[in-house]
Parts: C-alpha cells; structure tokens; sequence
C-alpha cells in the first residue's frame, strides 16, 4: 500500500483563514496512531516535472504560477496567497496522484493524503486549487497508454466544475459529480453526469441515489481506473456544505464505493477533497474513515 503524503502539503496560511489545513498534518499522525497503516506506507512524492503539467494546464497559467505572477484578483479567486513554496505544494500534490495511480494499478488501491483539486480549469484556479491533480494524473496515464478509459467519481459536496471543463470534449474520461445544487461553484460546468443535490438531502436518499448510479457508471464506461474524490464536507457538521449526512452515512458512501469497485477488480486512486466542520476533528475522522474502508475493502 501507498500513501502520498509530504511535509509542504501543510502550507502556512494567515490566522483565521477558513481553509482548515492542518488537517493534512492530524491525518496521518491519526492513521499511524490508530494502527490503520505503519510508517512504510507513506512516501513522499517529488515535484511534478514541467512538461506533465503542461499535458493539462496552458502554459501562460503554468508561467504565471511558476514565477509568481498571478494577479490580486486571480488570487482572492483561488484563495491562497501566492508563494514559491504554495507552487511547490501544488506540482508535489499533483505528482502525489500520479504515483498512488501507477501504484493503484499494480496493487488495486493508492491514497492521496491532499489532492482532489477539481476547482482548477487549464488556464486559473479558484476555489482553493491551482493545479487540478486529478487532471494531471489522467492526462499522464493515457499519454504514457497505461489506461484507455478513466473514470471520475466526485462525490464533495462542490461540484468538479474545473475537471468537467478539462474532460468536457475527451472520451476517455468520464466525470461523475454528485454534488449540492445550490452550493459553491454558482455557476456549474457540465459534466458527463451530474446528480445535483437539494439542500438537507439526509442519509436515506442520499445513499440510495449513490447505490442506483454505481453500477450503471460500472456498465457504462468500464473503466480502467478510477479517481475517487471523498470530500467529507458532505457531513451534517460542515459550515459550507448545506447537506445533512452523518458520520455513519459518510462512512457508506465511502463502502459503496470502494465494495463495487473492488468487486469488479477496478483499481481506485483516493484524494481527499474538502472538509469544513467547524471541528477539525470532525474533518479528520471522516477523513481517517475513508483510508480505513479502502484498506479493508481491498484488503491490505
């Protein structure tokens, strides 16, 4: 089992600011110390070499990044304060999904500790992504033909507006986002399938319209892989998602998803996503149970 994880993912931000981001330092401390992997299973990813972030993004955004030209407004957009070490933490990220991807389809799963950054289109970045690292991984693997069809399974309670824009007019990838209707992005792009959400959906339904979609997404596009986007601001806690699932019902989701995929030996990718409990430890159980179903599941 592999698990990205570097130290630059904790990237330091202003007091107050609504980005919980030490969440990326309590997630593994919590899985080692709840015994769910051991040391060896974390690596720490190298930065992403130029010309595979050029497979995905336009070169004059990737110049901008790069030598930290962006302007005020691109970044209140994105949310982060530019810097040298905020670019850095991005390419190491993305690198981070393309590793756990190759890993994935050796040994059936790989996890992210970051990632899932579905805000970011090939020329900006907003909602607190620069970089789309699902994108990367995707463009990689079919440029180097190590797969012919991906899927995306999206399932943060925002909806993967920067992905779907990436993917819009490429058959190899099919993007599926289950999301809040009346949330953050306002205004949506189109993805190859959209379950929009009404405010307060609860447990019940909610899972119910995961279980109906699985197996047809399966049928469908019989892919061979899957990156599976596990946001936890679904959760009933989070102060910008607007759904009510509990803990218990987050937990299913992450099950549903990680028994059908196993049980049509499809290897899965795992990034993280959003979580925005006003308890950050609320965030990082739910993120902490997302790693633990997948191990059991695929039986590590």
């Amino acid at each position: 089992m592999k698990i990205a994880f570097h130290d630059v993912y904790v990237h330091p931000l202003p007091p107050n600011h609504r980005f919980p981001m030490v969440k990326y330092e309590l997630i593994p401390q919590q899985l080692l110390r709840e015994g769910i992997i051991q040391p060896g299973h974390l690596f720490a990813p190298d930065p992403l070499d130029e010309a595979i972030i050029l497979l995905t993004h336009e070169k004059e955004y990737w110049r901008k990044l790069r030598d930290q030209q962006l302007t005020y407004r691109e970044q209140r957009v994105i949310g982060f304060e530019q810097s040298p070490q905020l670019t850095l933490r991005e390419i190491t990220i993305g690198q981070g999904t393309i590793d756990i991807s190759l890993h994935a389809l050796g040994h059936g799963i790989g996890f992210n500790v970051a990632g899932g950054t579905h805000h970011a289109f090939a020329a900006r970045g907003e909602g607190f992504c620069l970089l789309n690292d699902i994108g990367l991984a995707a463009n990689y693997l079919l440029d180097q033909r190590k797969v012919k069809q991906v899927l995306v399974i999206d399932l943060d309670v925002h909806q993967g507006n920067g992905t779907a824009a990436l993917f819009g007019n490429n058959a190899s990838v099919y993007t599926f986002s289950m999301h809040g209707a009346h949330n953050y992005p306002f205004h949506k792009e189109q993805s190859d399938w959209d379950v929009p959400l009404p405010d307060g959906v609860t447990d019940g339904p909610y899972l119910q319209a995961l279980k109906e979609a699985l197996p047809v997404l399966i049928n469908k596009v019989r892919p061979d892989i899957v990156y599976y986007l596990s946001g936890v601001d679904i959760l009933e806690t989070d102060k910008l998602g607007k759904l009510k699932i509990t803990p218990a019902g987050c937990l299913e989701r992450d099950r549903l998803v990680f028994d059908i995929l196993q049980r049509h030996h499809i290897p899965v990718a795992v990034v993280m996503g959003g979580g925005y409990s006003p308890r950050v430890k609320d965030v990082v159980d739910a993120h902490c149970r997302t790693f633990s179903a997948g191990i059991d599941i695929y039986g590590y």
